[in-house]
This record gives structure tokens, sequence and C-alpha cells, in this order.
């Protein structure tokens, strides 16, 4: 299945940018990595701009994008396409990372990789990646924020989907649960979000991000986007009229680029985040950033180095026995019997021992799980760690999970929680993709064929 079809401007485009023309930009690539013969892949490095230059106060509004901005890289994609051009992996790197940006020994400084951007634009932006990577990068590209919407509106609008109600003030994001066809400035809203309900952060947002261009692709794909070099030529020159790139990149590149990347099946292209180690590391004028976990980053950049897949390294992404989706840290506990609450307490879960005020004759059964509508997610980290445990959620309990054990006997089970394999786990697009595949063109929508 024809699964990237114009991968590199929507990823471009997801960086909650408009894209502001087909001129090259300077980014020539700094050379700090091994140049790269077609023999162990191509690398294109994508990232979207945080600049409000140009915009009317009508146009922020609109856009709500009124704050201010940085001059920094807002997304960062590394695409990378193997020799073989049988596998894509995208890989997308947080723009908090605290990394040591490129530069002799005189002038190298770090900060967060976003900042390598205001410092010295995409070039120092591309010396900076190879340099934290080990890898070469043999393309660029680059947008900003004017002209996202009407991307996403040209080919059609875009699916997001989530199991619950987001609401972000900042990017002035509201839905619903459920999947949803959304336009280009709700689609704005939902790739920018970063201050959600449910899980904060880059992490969530980056994956939002990726399921919307797996998705919004898929459909390209059904549509017929590349049914030919012809349009594969077709599609690149829209494109190019709102995508820019460094003199490197021609419209040559990009055609036999987008011809491979849109022949791979979706069980062969890969999307994932640089692994992280550190959530919240204070650094005195830069603030809070992200530091890399060393071994799983160092094993994730090895493996495209060598031009292998992402998906199913355990050196990347460790595999847990009982994985779990939430912090059992932040999951208060009431527990009516003493060895379970001591062994709940052990696995991290915040634990009020209750057993003092068990009922004398426990009632027949498993033990039962109760929580307030709308904990399901927690829920199903504190069953995981019960197996056979009885769901009873209701719309009256306090945010206090209350286990009542009963006859059966309880194995209290080690869970674990990682946040990369919660947000940024390596993926495969077909396991990414919203439940129910792209959402059914709109009544009147175009049908984003260039």
């Amino acid at each position: 299945m024809r699964r990237l079809t114009v991968a590199l401007a929507l990823l471009t485009a997801l960086s909650c940018g408009s894209l502001v023309g087909p001129q090259a930009v300077s980014a020539a690539v700094s050379g700090s990595g091994p140049a790269d013969d077609g023999s162990r892949g191509t690398n294109i490095l994508v990232v979207g701009i945080d600049s409000r230059a140009g915009l009317s106060a009508a146009e922020k509004n609109r856009l709500h994008v009124g704050g201010e901005a940085c001059n920094c890289t807002d997304v960062m994609m590394l695409v990378h396409l193997s020799g073989n051009r049988q596998r894509a992996s995208v890989v997308s790197i947080p723009r908090d990372s605290y990394v040591e940006y490129a530069g002799d020994a005189t002038t190298a400084r770090s900060g967060k990789i976003n900042g390598a951007y205001k410092l010295g634009g995409g070039a120092l932006t591309v010396a900076t990646v190879e340099k934290a990577t080990g890898l070469h990068v043999d393309h660029y590209l680059e947008t900003d924020f004017r002209g996202f919407e009407r991307t996403i509106d040209n080919f059609g609008g875009a699916t997001v989907c989530t199991d619950r109600p987001l609401t972000d003030e900042n990017s002035g994001l509201d839905i619903g649960a459920g999947r949803h066809r959304t336009n280009g400035n709700e689609t704005l809203r939902y790739v920018r979000a970063r201050h959600v309900n449910l899980r904060p952060g880059d992490l969530g947002r980056v994956r939002r991000q990726q399921r919307v261009v797996n998705d919004l692709l898929a459909r390209l794909t059904l549509e017929g986007a590349l049914t030919s070099p012809l349009r594969t030529a077709q599609t690149v020159h829209t494109l190019l009229k709102t995508v820019r790139t460094d003199a490197r990149t021609g419209p040559g590149d990009l055609i036999r680029i987008a011809w491979a990347l849109g022949r791979l099946r979706a069980d062969r292209t890969e999307f994932a985040t640089v692994p992280i180690r550190l959530f919240d590391h204070r650094v005195p004028g830069v603030g809070s950033s992200l530091v890399w976990d060393e071994a799983r980053s160092a094993a994730l950049w090895a493996a495209l180095g060598a031009d292998r897949p992402i998906t199913g390294d355990s050196r990347i992404q460790p595999v847990a026995q009982t994985p779990v989706p939430t912090d059992p840290a932040g999951i208060a506990v009431r527990v009516d019997d003493a060895a379970v609450a001591a062994a709940l307490r052990r696995n991290g879960f915040v634990v009020v021992d209750t057993s003092s005020s068990a009922p004398a004759v426990r009632p027949d059964g498993p033990p039962v799980i109760r929580f307030a509508a709308g904990q399901e997610e927690r829920a199903a980290t504190l069953a995981a760690a019960l197996p056979g445990s009885r769901l009873e959620p209701g719309p009256d309990h306090g945010v206090v999970f209350d286990v009542a054990v009963g006859t059966r006997p309880v194995p209290v089970r080690t869970v674990t929680y990682d946040r990369n394999m919660a947000d940024g786990a390596p993926v495969t697009a077909d396991r990414l993709r919203c439940a129910d595949g792209p959402a059914p063109a709109a009544a009147g929508a175009p049908s984003g064929r260039p």
C-alpha cells in the first residue's frame, strides 16, 4: 500500500506552520556525519519554525498564535528512507531536547535544540542535528506558520482522533472524544497543543502530529496522489509552492524520494520519538528541558545509521512484562487489605491502608476497583497490577480509587510505566492510524489532488 505520498512536505506542514514559498534556504550540511552514497539510506530533516513575522493581528487571532515568537524550530522530524527504498522511519526530535550546539571549541554551547535556528538558521540546525545524532543530513525542508490551514484545506482536511475530550487554552483546541474530520484551522490547534488535559507536553503533541500525518497520507493515497510518475511530479510541484528547501534539494530529489515513499506498505513505515530520560531538566538560563536517554537514543541513531528497522528493537524500546499507560505515582488508592496495600505501595501507587475497616466477611469473587467515570486509563493501570479485578466506574465517585478485596486470592503484579512507551515508542503506520482509518470526505470538500 502506498503510504507516504507527500511525506516530506506534509510532515513539514504539521510542524504547525504555514508554508512560505519555494525559495531555497541557507542550510548547507556541515559534513559532520559521513556522506551518504545511498547504500545506507537517505536522511531528510524537516522543521517548522515558530515565527509570527508578517502575520496581521487578525491572522494571529484566527490561527491562535498570539504569543511571543521565539524564531526557533517548533517541530523537528528526521525522515530516513532506507537504501533499498523498502522502508521509511520518521523520528520526531522534541523541541526542548537539551543538546550541545554544533560549533568549534570556542563557540560551542548547549541549549534546547530548537534554539539552534535562532543562533544560526537552517545551517546550524542541520549541523546540530548531525552532531547530536551522528547521522548525515542529505536534505533539509523548512516552513513556518502562515499557510498551514490553507495546506490542510487544499488536501481536503485531516483526520484527528482521541479517546476522550481534549482541551488546550493556549492553542485553542477543544474537541470531543472520537474521530473527527477537521479543517486546516482545527488541525493546526490539534497538532500545536502542548497543554492538553491529558498527558501535557511535547511527546503527546508529537504523537498527535504523527497520527495526523499518517491518516492524511493514507487518504491521499486512496485518492490517487501517486498513481504515476506524472502525478508524483504534479504533487511535488504543488508542494514546492509552499515549502522551502536547502540549495542541495531540488524538485528532482523530492520526486524520486516521494515516489519511493509512496510505494511503501503501511507496515514498512515507522514513526518514533527520541527516547527521553529526564522530562524536566532544569538549566539556569535555559529553563525546563528534555534529556535524551543516552543508551536508547544511541541505539536509535545506530539503527538508522546502519539502515536497520527501529520497530522491534529492544535496545531502543525495552519490552516491559506488564506495561501500563499511566504513572502509578499519580494514582491514589484506598485498599481494604493490608498485604495488597503494601504490594501496591511497592509498585509506586499512593496507597491508604483501610484494612481496619474492612468487612468481617469478604464478598465472593475478585477485587473490585471503584473509580470516577473518566478515569479509565488510570483504572487500567491499577487493574494491570491486580489481574482479574472487576472495574466499576461511578459518576459520583471521588478522585481516589477504592479497592475492595473479595474472597478470591489477589496476585499483585509488578507494572512498568515508561512515558516513552506511552507516547513515543517506535510503531508502524498500520498501528498508529486512527482506529477506523481516514475519515470520509465531507460533502463538497476538496479532493486533495493536485
